[in-house]
């Protein structure tokens, strides 16, 4: 088209653009059926799979159906209902049985750690004089003196158990 319009063939040039434009607008009309065929594959694509879904479903239906004839729901609800019965007797007499032996084992327990810390606070406070003193469980008590002399003796361990705090304040201090 160049040559033809440096050549002053302007009759040429017209014939040439008027091919262009056609030609032009032949390649967009390409790409419209490029683009709808495209189009038409994807839904066909999309039928293939919905036509396959359709099989594998009624191929499912037919199983399932095979194996309701084969298993009775009734029966097998009936023995997973009286498994269930089963298995919450169980549950509830486990966790009784676990409820009941560990407060008892809590208890025990209390009572040492109670116990321990009673003899030790009046071992602090008597000095160990309470050591010396019978055992509830296993020794007899001591003969009654004169209530005299238990007054003298009471009053000899006050100061015995003041002298002893005091002893261990002054090593406090230093």
């Amino acid at each position: 088209m160049k040559d033809a319009a440096r050549k002053g063939q302007k009759d040429v040039c017209v014939v040439l653009a008027k091919e262009m434009i056609w030609s032009r607008k032949a390649v967009s009309k390409l790409y419209a059926s490029k683009g709808q065929m495209n189009f038409v594959l994807m839904v066909m694509k999309k039928q293939l799979a919905a036509l396959q879904v359709v099989r594998s479903l009624q191929k499912s239906t037919e199983v399932m159906k095979a194996m309701q004839h084969l298993v009775k729901i009734s029966k097998i609800q009936a023995t997973m209902w009286e498994l269930s019965k089963e298995m919450t007797k169980a549950g509830i007499i486990e966790e009784m049985l676990e409820d009941n032996s560990e407060p008892m084992d809590d208890q025990e327990e209390m009572e040492e750690a109670a116990e321990m810390e009673t003899d030790k606070i009046l071992f602090e406070i008597t000095a160990g004089a309470l050591s010396k003193a019978p055992s509830s469980e296993t020794d007899a008590l001591p003969d009654p003196e004169l209530p005299g002399a238990m007054a003298t003796s009471e009053d000899e361990e006050e100061e015995e158990a003041l002298e002893a705090m005091q002893s261990q304040l002054a090593t406090l201090h230093t």
